[in-house]
């Protein structure tokens, strides 16, 4: 049976404000998951002086109506130049929104990318979406250029070229292989073995940050504290994970290497978000 014009659009609409509703619910369960080794987390600020629990909510509910707008512009739209460029711009909105939520302190750029892009993926397919196929859709668009891009030197960027490691941008680009790789296969890993929600949603942390270039990390304290970084969240994972004693025992460690150095994994907790997101979104 063909639908009507009328019927797609209205199926659009209904998808987007579906879609919208689960990258916001996955930027928040991001947010109060505890406790989070330097991160903003229900307990406290981690390793911030201008980042609050009740902030990273106030942005993450800003920025519904803009995964909203990149659900409805992907919507079984091919991955071109053209929707390059309304993602971007949308994008761009989006960055503009949060930073009038949080009165100018950068909350989510990192996550408006990612999830960004992921939203549009998953819209792409029109209902039929898995994990899989929404990553690389979302690759061919950040692999387009974005014309319309200014040019912003951010504290990102300069870590990726003083240290010669991929960032966000590349994350994306190869097709989020964290979160394919490491976040959503961690996250089923440890609900099979029995682990609560809560620690499946650490383990996954975890998993990340065993591998990730953090940008985040390496912007606040350098290679040193990377490595305590990727190391500690092994040594987590290899006690058990967060459910065992042991492993939180490993990640009390952690945490107090992590703001020792200051440092905050804060491009790993980027791509959490994304994976709670595609674990709500997607069919495995």
């Amino acid at each position: 049976m063909k639908l009507s014009p009328c019927f797609s659009v209205c199926e659009a609409d209904v998808a987007a404000v579906q879609l919208a509703e689960w990258a916001t619910q996955a930027l928040l369960d991001e947010a109060r998951l505890s406790p989070k080794p330097g991160l903003v987390d229900a307990r406290g600020s981690g390793a911030h002086q201008d980042l609050s629990l009740a902030l990273m909510e106030r942005s993450a509910n800003s920025l519904t109506p803009v995964f909203q707008a990149l659900a409805i512009a992907g919507w079984q739209r091919p991955a071109d130049s053209a929707l390059r460029q309304e993602v971007g711009r949308i994008g761009r909105e989006g960055e503009r929104l949060m930073m009038a939520a949080t009165a100018g302190v950068n909350t989510h750029r990192g996550a408006i990318w990612a999830l960004g892009l992921l939203v549009t993926a998953v819209a792409m397919q029109a209902g039929n979406a898995t994990p899989r196929n929404s990553c690389q859709l979302a690759a061919q668009l950040a692999q387009l250029p974005d014309h319309a891009s200014p040019k912003l030197f951010s504290k990102g960027l300069r870590a990726t070229q003083r240290y010669q490691v991929p960032g966000a941008r590349e994350e994306a680009q190869q097709g989020f292989p964290h979160v394919m790789r490491r976040a959503l296969p961690q996250l089923w890993r440890s609900r099979s073995q029995g682990a609560s929600e809560q620690a499946a949603q650490i383990d996954a942390l975890m998993a990340v940050m065993t591998t990730l270039s953090d940008t985040c990390v390496l912007s606040r304290g350098g290679l040193p504290a990377l490595q305590a970084m990727q190391l500690g969240a092994a040594e987590v994972l290899h006690a058990g994970g967060y459910q065992h004693p042991a492993g939180r025992a490993a990640l009390a460690k952690l945490e107090q290497r992590l703001l020792a150095s200051n440092a905050s994994p804060g491009g790993a907790a980027d791509l959490l978000a994304a994976a709670l997101f595609l674990d709500r979104a997607t069919a495995r």
